[in-house]
């Protein structure tokens, strides 16, 4: 009789990644039936996956039997994202539209720390009084809800289903500004709209007078944060193709650079 043969081993390897990529897209911790129904990898094999992965820390026991990523992981994000861009061509880039548009210009990052939120990283005022702004200039003091603003919202439009579900979740801010989008259904409606345009308009929605227009920072697929240009709302009036252009294209150069394809 044939000797049976081995398994490629990219078959092993192809089986461990989709296991690791199971439990890092579950909703809270899994066990191994869990994961075996998501994957179709038998159990004992997830079982062995998840022990090993255990051991290299990409894969946490929290209980008998249930798992969540593990802090392995949390360093390999971090060091991704801080190899590029570098801190000074994000200051330029910022720099360089609001030069272009007069606007006060902002980047948001995503922040899972207590639940997915949006968070100021870096923005640059031009020649705007920072007294002037008021409550604009605490934006950036603390995370906020991907549910409201445009620079939330269109970070919110391209993350995975189930992170959306953890948002979506989520009891609306309060207190809620005059174009606080309130309906599910219409929440919804503007992710898809965001999706199929490429960046988002919010109206006095995160603030109040002020108006916003964001597109997202994007390393490939993901979803890494978002740059808003934000304006007191008697100033964002009339034809905004070209200061949408402008956002989009600052976006885009930044997804660009982050991803290693254009250098600054």
């Amino acid at each position: 009789m044939p000797t049976q043969q081995a398994a490629p081993a990219a078959s092993t390897h192809a089986r461990v990644l989709t296991v690791l990529r199971a439990v890092s897209q579950g909703s809270g911790v899994q066990g191994v039936l869990d994961l075996t129904r998501s994957t179709g990898i038998p159990d004992s094999t997830v079982h062995r996956i998840l022990q090993a992965g255990v051991e290299a820390r990409t894969v946490d026991q929290v209980s008998r039997g249930r798992y969540r990523p593990g802090p392995a992981v949390i360093e390999m994000a971090l060091q991704a994202m801080t190899s590029v861009p570098a801190a000074a061509d994000v200051q330029r880039m910022l720099d360089d539209l609001q030069r272009n548009t007069g606007g006060v210009v902002m980047l948001f990052t995503v922040t899972g720390f207590g639940g997915l939120r949006r968070l100021c990283t870096d923005y640059t005022l031009g020649d705007r009084d920072p007294e002037s702004l008021g409550a604009l200039t605490s934006i950036g003091s603390m995370p906020r809800s991907l549910r409201v603003g445009a620079a939330g919202r269109v970070i919110l439009a391209h993350l995975p289903t189930h992170m959306q579900e953890a948002v979506f979740a989520e009891d609306l801010p309060q207190p809620q500004t005059p174009g606080a989008i309130r309906d599910e259904a219409v929440l919804l409606a503007s992710l898809a709209d965001i999706r199929r345009r490429g960046f988002a308009i919010g109206r006095q929605e995160a603030l109040v007078g002020w108006d916003a227009i964001a597109a997202p920072v994007m390393w490939g697929s993901t979803v890494m944060g978002s740059i808003g240009l934000g304006m007191p709302a008697e100033e964002m009036t009339g034809d905004l193709r070209e200061v949408i252009r402008r956002t989009c294209d600052a976006a885009r150069a930044m997804s660009l650079v982050a991803a290693g394809q254009m250098a600054v």
